[in-house]
C-alpha cells in the first residue's frame, strides 16, 4: 500500500468516527434534555403540599347540639322542660361567638406580628455581622484614616441597624399592646 492511500483511508477513518461521536452525543444532549424535563415535572409534582387536617381547618361541632343530649336523658319527661334552658344557654353563646373571631382575628395579628418581628431580627442579625466584615476590612487598611469612602459607608450601615432596632422596638411594643396571647401553640414553636 502506498503512503497516500494509508493517510486517505486514516483521513475517512477519523471522519467517520467524528461523525459517529457527533451523533453520539446529540443523542445524549436530548436524552439529558429528556431527563431534565421529567426531574423539573416531578418536582413540581412532588411540590404541591399535601392537605394537613388540624384544628383550625376542622369545623367545630355546634355547642347546642351537643349540649342538650348530655344535659337530659333521652327516655326523661321533662325533656321539653331542659328544650327552653338549652334555648336560653345558646343565646350567651351566641353572644359569646363574636369574642371567639375577635381572638382568632387577634390570635392571627399576633402571628403575622411575630413572624415580622422574627424576620427584622434576621435581617438586623445579617446587617450587623455585614459590618463587622467591613469593620474588619476597613481597620485591617493602614490607610484607613483616609478612606471617607469605607467610612461613609459604615456610618451609613451603623444608621440602618438603629433604624431596624427602633422598628423592632415598635414592632414588639405593639405586640404588648395586644395584651396576653393565647399559648395554644407551644409544643409546636421549641424556644431556644
Amino acid at each position: 500500500m502506498s503512503p497516500r492511500m494509508i493517510l486517505r483511508s486514516l483521513a475517512l477513518l477519523v471522519a467517520a468516527v467524528s461523525f459517529f461521536s457527533i451523533r453520539l452525543a446529540a443523542q445524549d444532549d436530548t436524552s439529558v434534555a429528556d431527563a431534565a424535563r421529567r426531574a423539573r415535572q416531578q418536582k413540581q409534582a412532588s411540590s404541591k403540599p399535601a392537605h394537613v387536617v388540624d384544628n383550625d381547618t376542622l369545623t367545630p361541632p355546634p355547642a347546642a347540639n351537643s349540649a342538650s343530649p348530655a344535659g337530659s336523658p333521652q327516655g326523661d319527661s321533662s325533656a321539653p322542660a331542659a328544650k327552653p334552658a338549652s334555648d336560653s344557654a345558646t343565646q350567651p353563646e351566641t353572644v359569646a361567638a363574636p369574642p371567639a373571631e375577635d381572638a382568632d382575628s387577634k390570635k392571627a395579628e399576633v402571628e403575622a406580628l411575630k413572624k415580622e418581628i422574627a424576620d427584622k431580627q434576621k435581617s438586623l442579625t445579617l446587617l450587623q455581622r455585614e459590618i463587622a466584615l467591613d469593620q474588619d476590612t476597613f481597620y485591617s487598611n493602614p490607610d484607613h484614616e483616609h478612606d471617607m469612602a469605607s467610612k461613609d459607608k459604615l456610618d451609613s450601615m451603623q444608621s440602618d441597624v438603629q433604624q431596624m432596632q427602633a422598628q423592632i422596638a415598635e414592632l414588639q411594643a405593639k405586640l404588648s399592646d395586644l395584651g396576653p396571647q393565647p399559648d395554644t401553640k407551644s409544643p409546636e414553636t421549641p424556644k431556644p
